[in-house]
């Protein structure tokens, strides 16, 4: 099967449910304590499109004013960005456009931009409308999504959106500069969109070149 390797990082505002989001997919489960994160903390996840194992090491950055200078350090060599907002409180939309506006001008190399509504099951609540966040994401090129880490609106949608993304790239891309590595080669810290095809647990041909 092949598998393709992919750096994710996840950016947004405290409180909008950015672990919340990675915790659902990952453990199919919402928890409804959760802690702060400090600084970043990360995840190993997958996802299968068509015969291809997609391995996510999702980046879950701390949205907290004061961590927010540390943020280059796990965007830096990602390959696609979930900007999460709250779809109750206006000014988290606008830090993820900030969050956009920084990516765009700061990255170098094919980057993913995904903007995420959370907490959709607060729909008497909500102030962000729908229109006004697709616009947005299509203005910078970006699919949309609404979701709910409590009821799993949108969750699997989204992380499989991404990795069929990642998979078409990886597929299509004839930069110079791609890497492939046996599919469970231990250097997997997603510097570079990493394509590769194995046979049982070894890959086919060498790892590193």
């Amino acid at each position: 099967m092949k598998t393709v390797a992919v750096k994710i990082v996840i950016l947004g505002s405290q409180g909008v449910g950015k672990t919340s989001l990675v915790t659902r997919y990952e453990t199919k489960s919402f928890q409804k304590n959760t802690s702060s994160t400090i600084g970043a903390s990360f995840s190993n996840v997958d996802a299968i499109i068509d015969d291809v194992k997609v391995k996510m090491q999702v980046w879950d950055t701390a949205g907290q004013e004061r961590f927010r200078s540390m943020a280059p350090m796990y965007y830096r060599g990602a390959n696609a960005a979930l900007l999460v907002f709250d779809l109750t409180k206006y000014d988290t939309f606008t830090d993820v456009k900030a969050w956009a506006h920084e990516l765009t001008h700061r990255v170098e190399g094919e980057l993913m931009l995904v903007v995420v509504g959370n907490k959709v099951d607060l729909a008497e609540q909500r102030v962000v409308q729908a229109a006004t966040a697709r616009n947005y994401a299509a203005s910078i090129g970006a699919p949309f999504f609404e979701t709910s880490a409590l009821d799993n609106t949108g969750v699997q949608e989204m992380f499989q959106e991404v990795a069929a993304r990642m998979v078409q790239q990886a597929e299509t891309n004839t930069n110079s500069s791609l890497r492939v590595y046996a599919a469970e080669g231990k250097d997997r810290r997603g510097s570079i969109l990493q394509l590769s095809e194995d046979s049982g647990e070894r890959a086919k041909g060498g790892g590193c070149c």
